[in-house]
């Protein structure tokens, strides 16, 4: 099937813009999201066998999600678990709608399986969200695995109301949520990656908490934090230094970078030269070094989501073993095709088999437990861990 999408289907998709492809195959999966037999016709076709795990209280059939980005207004959520994911992240969504950046804003370095996007949080807003995934449960066709949520800070709302903005999106979203993600580290934002900045962070972590205080006990769901890539260690263990105080349940690292890498591709360069986030291939070594560090620092105690340049079973490996709990994938899909969720999972628990390995987080840390024995872990170890 992989053979099919990459010789067959992915040549047609790539002669389109990048941003109407997405569209096309989006509105493809959302009509299939309104039909039992289409939705069990996908799971039959791309379903993922069972790894399950258990992260942050909630149980995943698997840890493969799809990453924030690819639905951002909950389209086509039934036609996620179908297609083998073990959880969505929806998003990024704000608080008031907006359009995002003008186009085109979605880039492909095909040669080096690669994208470069600045979206800009385009989004129909919380409101209208929240009416869509009431409506997928009223229905019947609510996914049978978790569902996250991507909050982003409208663009229109000053950074010293972004507090406010971000608790006015989970509080409508919040009972339709089993996790929330606090996106502060989109590059396509005007100066959203300040907020990455710990006292900034901490007021928007606060007035979170506040709004999960007085749900009702059903709704008090985890939150975690998405990072970005471009950070220092020394800016990430500030964040770190917070999960305790403000109950951070985990970390997503990472989103896409600002920075580029070197390529022989003429293509490449040019849509290097574009401006915007990158994912893909490129970002994998970084995001499996931000991973590596956070789980040292926090000596494992803080659950990651690992995302970043996942195309394969050996890549989703080595950032489990790197620490991550969970992965997500955006870019890979795009260029493996559907059937990729089922041959890492496959892949997982052939490796975790071979390795004589029982369970899914017997693997998480694995690499750094075997390199760091006899290390002595510093003073952030224990007061950063929740």
């Amino acid at each position: 099937m992989s053979w099919t999408y990459e010789k067959l289907l992915r040549p047609i998709l790539f002669k389109q813009d990048a941003e109407a492809a997405h569209e096309r195959t989006l509105y493809w999966l959302a009509k299939a999201s309104h039909s039992k037999p289409k939705l069990s016709l996908l799971s039959t076709l791309f379903g993922s066998p069972p790894l399950p795990t258990k992260v942050f209280g909630l149980t995943f059939p698997n840890p493969i999600g799809l990453a924030a980005g690819m639905d951002k207004f909950g389209a086509a959520l039934p036609a996620w678990a179908a297609l083998g994911f073990g959880f969505t992240e929806l998003g990024g969504v704000t608080w008031h709608a907006q359009p995002g950046n003008s186009k085109p804003r979605i880039f492909r370095a095909i040669a080096d399986e690669a994208i470069v996007n600045r979206m800009g949080f385009n989004n129909a807003g919380a409101e209208a969200l929240a009416t869509t995934l009431q409506e997928w449960r009223t229905r019947g066709l609510w996914p049978a695995h978790p569902v996250g949520i991507n909050l982003g800070k409208s663009k229109i709302t000053p950074l010293e109301s972004a507090a406010e903005d971000y608790a006015n999106s989970l509080r409508v979203l919040l009972p339709h949520a089993d996790f929330c993600v606090v996106n502060v580290s989109s590059p396509n934002t005007p100066n959203l990656r300040q907020l990455q900045d710990k006292a900034a962070l901490q007021e928007i972590l606060n007035s979170l908490n506040a709004v999960i205080r007085t749900a009702a006990e059903r709704d008090r769901k985890p939150i975690l934090v998405k990072i970005a890539p471009d950070l220092s260690f020394e800016a990430i263990d500030e964040i770190l230094t917070l999960a305790s105080d403000c109950a951070i349940a985990g970390i997503v690292a990472t989103n896409t970078t600002s920075t580029r890498p070197a390529t022989v591709f003429s293509q490449s360069e040019k849509v290097y030269s574009e401006a915007g986030g990158l994912s893909g291939k490129p970002l994998a070594a970084r995001s499996t070094e931000v991973i590596r560090h956070i789980y040292r620092q926090t000596r494992g105690k803080l659950p990651i989501i690992g995302v970043g340049g996942i195309f394969t079973a050996e890549d989703a490996w080595e950032k489990l073993a790197a620490g991550a709990s969970l992965l997500q994938i955006y870019t890979g899909l795009v260029y493996r095709g559907p059937s990729l969720i089922k041959e890492i999972v496959a892949g997982l628990a052939a490796r975790l088999e071979r390795a004589g390995l029982k369970t899914l987080s017997d693997a998480v840390g694995l690499d750094v437990h075997q390199s760091d024995k006899g290390r002595t872990f510093g003073a952030l170890d224990t007061a950063s861990s929740p």
